[in-house]
């Protein structure tokens, strides 16, 4: 029978690449570690691990396994620490993972909210670019919760957090900045090149996907490497940007329109099992607070539409 030491074992084999090395690293004697490698081996049905004259390399099953192996270690370290959480949520550690957009749009107002009702609980936060690398660090163990799209394929809980919506950010000094409306048709920018995402942004997809149905490729003005510099680069007169509506400060200097039709996308909040209590109570506030049309969107474009 597997056992989580076996797993501890083959993970520090592998990443000092020697067994002296992890037993020294283990406390153990090199003999004892290379005995539960074999009966781990054993178990599995096959070798794990090549052992090479000064080297340690995985096997195709070993590197199969070694995944599974950093994530049943990340959960029982999760498990032992949720067992000290208190039941009153007054004390532990939350590690959220998440896009980029959604922790510069939909979270912080979520975070400023828990940081009151619960001082004492910290928040380690990491940020992905695209949905497939969280679902990826999601599935290996490195996060309590994840924010972001639709899993797929995901066997644990998943909570709707709603869907957001997506808009064409222009210049004020566009020419299709004074249309007396709150929407835009993408096929009127057919020829328009735009600000895009840097290659890996789950951004770059939307914007090609959406591009695509409205039957052209997008030209490229600018890649945008941080999420949060698209707009102001469009808000510049660089070229027209599609971005989430909650990446939008209040004080924004530019044109937001919705596109027609629209660009959505459904926000979801999901874990590996059931939920400890701190889990369950910070995914329960984001339901409850995440916004993702934020009340200064509409009023904006309420405002753009009045004025022109």
């Amino acid at each position: 029978m597997t056992t989580l030491r076996q797993l501890e074992y083959l993970v520090a084999v592998t990443d000092t690449g020697s067994f002296t090395h992890a037993a020294e690293l283990l406390h153990v004697t090199q003999p004892a570690l290379s005995h539960q490698v074999r009966a781990l081996e054993k178990s599995l049905g096959g070798p794990l691990l090549e052992r090479l004259p000064r080297a340690i390399r995985l096997t195709p099953l070993g590197r199969a396994v070694l995944p599974h192996a950093r994530a049943a270690l990340n959960d029982a370290h999760r498990l032992h620490a949720a067992a000290h959480r208190t039941a009153g949520l007054d004390g532990g550690e939350l590690e959220v993972a998440t896009v980029y957009s959604v922790s510069l749009g939909i979270l912080p107002p979520v975070l400023r909210t828990w940081r009151h009702q619960h001082p004492g609980v910290r928040i380690r936060l990491r940020e992905y670019p695209h949905t497939d690398q969280l679902q990826a660090a999601m599935t290996a163990g490195q996060a309590d919760l994840a924010i972001g799209p639709t899993p797929n394929v995901w066997e644990g809980p998943v909570r709707n957090l709603g869907v957001e919506e997506f808009v064409v950010v222009l210049s004020t000094d566009d020419p299709l900045a004074n249309r007396a409306a709150e929407t835009i048709a993408l096929g009127a920018l057919t020829d328009r090149a735009w600000v895009h995402f840097a290659p890996g942004n789950g951004l770059a997809d939307i914007l090609d996907g959406a591009c695509a149905d409205a039957g052209f490729k997008p030209q490229v003005a600018i890649r945008a490497e941080q999420t949060s510099a698209a707009p102001l680069l469009a808000a510049a007169g660089l070229g027209p940007a599609l971005v989430p509506a909650t990446i939008i400060p209040p004080d924004f200097d530019g044109i937001a329109l919705r596109p027609d039709p629209p660009v959505r996308r459904t926000l979801t909040a999901y874990t590996r099992t059931r939920p400890d209590p701190l889990t369950t109570a910070f995914a329960t506030l984001l339901a409850e607070q995440a916004r993702v049309l934020p009340p200064h969107i509409r009023a904006f474009s309420t405002a753009q539409s009045t004025s022109r």
